[in-house]
């Protein structure tokens, strides 16, 4: 429990997200975002909300601990969708970076999704998605999200 307390509080975004995924494309779009960040349940849970100014959307994060399993279960909620996105991802913390997996779709097509959270600093911390098409073998990174603490 507590692995997500260091992101309690607010934090500028730098969002680097790929115009397509899975089709080769190198091309990344970069814009801003704000994210607001509480703890609950002890530390066994954690909320954000992440606004995109530019993009006129927002999103939201809900991750709960379970402390049988000791993993953790990440939702996302997206404004332009209004729904708990499935399935969850899940994973855990082993030497301060957070792996987390699962199986999902996009376009219609199943893809394996892997978040990771690394380069956790009191003021900095960085997330990224990935999809693999093959078991895992190989995986496409397609949204980075580098986050620096707003000062207070």
């Amino acid at each position: 429990m507590g692995d997500f307390d260091f992101y309690v509080g607010t934090w500028h975004v730098v969002n680097r997200r790929l115009r397509e995924r899975l089709t080769g494309c190198d091309e990344w779009d970069e814009f801003p975002g704000v994210s607001v960040a509480h703890s609950f349940f002890g530390g066994g849970g954690n909320f954000d909300e992440i606004t995109f100014p530019t993009k006129g959307f927002a999103g939201a994060t809900l991750r709960i601990f379970d402390p049988a399993t000791e993993q953790w279960s990440i939702y996302w909620m997206n404004s332009g969708r209004g729904e708990l996105e499935q399935p969850p991802m899940a994973g855990r913390f082993v030497d301060g970076v957070g792996h987390f997996y699962a199986d999902d779709q996009h376009e219609g097509r199943p893809v394996r999704c892997r978040f990771i959270w690394s380069e956790i600093t009191a003021t900095t911390a960085r997330w990224e998605q990935a999809f693999s098409v093959d078991g895992e073998r190989t995986w496409e990174t397609n949204w980075i999200m580098t986050s620096t603490r707003a000062a207070d």
